[in-house]
Parts: structure tokens; C-alpha cells; sequence
């Protein structure tokens, strides 16, 4: 038998609905593997998070948080290669107490079909 889901469900929106709320000043963070963003770029602005770290990277007391995650207000979304990677780490942001955490239908693919800023990998 398995425990209960020890997080909510983040919500899941379209790229373009991501790309909406970026540009209204929400913050990106790409949960992409290292060669995952070598194969197939990265989203500029975006803050890179380790999803194993995320207790430090996103603890409004940690020295190792990120500067423009100033209140459990931030409003984030998330994006991975797919919801796989994005759900759980948006759902833990919102079971660590932040209010408005998405991550992104589709993943980075859907977000860069969209015409969304991206940066192609380097050759």
C-alpha cells in the first residue's frame, strides 16, 4: 500500500499561458538535467535548479537561495523536458508553502514551439 501524495498537484498551464505569466513577472526555473540543456538550449533568465536541492535553493532562509525568489508569494513556473520532471518539483514548491507555482505543459519543447525566448545549444 502507498502512502498519500505528500504534496498538492501544482497546476498545469500551456506555454503560452507560461510565457504570459514570465513576462508578467513571474520567475522561469528550468529543472532540466545539465545534458539535457546541452542538447537542446536553455531559456534565458531562467534560474537553473537542481531538484534534489530544492530545500536550499528555494528556503526563503538559505544563503544558497535564489535572489529573485523574495516571498512565498513569488509567483514560479516551472519547466522540465516534460510534466514528469516539472509536476513533482512544482508540487513540492507549493507543499513547501509557496502560493502560485505552474510548470509548463509539454515541457521545454512546448515552451520553444510556442516562439517563447530560447537559446540554441552550442555546437
Amino acid at each position: 500500500m502507498t502512502g498519500a501524495d505528500p504534496y498538492p498537484p501544482a497546476p498545469l498551464v500551456d506555454a503560452a499561458e507560461a510565457g504570459r505569466r514570465v513576462a508578467d513577472g513571474a520567475v522561469l526555473v528550468d529543472v532540466r538535467s545539465a545534458p539535457r540543456r546541452a542538447t537542446d538550449g536553455t531559456v534565458p533568465g531562467a534560474i537553473i535548479a537542481d531538484r534534489k536541492r530544492l530545500a536550499a535553493e528555494f528556503g526563503l532562509e538559505s544563503p544558497q537561495r535564489h535572489a529573485p525568489i523574495v516571498s512565498l508569494d513569488t509567483p514560479i513556473v516551472v519547466v522540465c523536458g516534460s510534466i514528469v520532471g516539472s509536476g513533482p518539483v512544482a508540487a513540492e514548491l507549493l507543499g513547501r508553502g509557496f502560493t502560485d507555482v505552474v510548470h509548463v505543459d509539454g515541457g521545454f519543447t512546448a515552451w520553444a514551439e510556442a516562439g517563447l525566448p530560447t537559446v540554441a545549444p552550442e555546437s
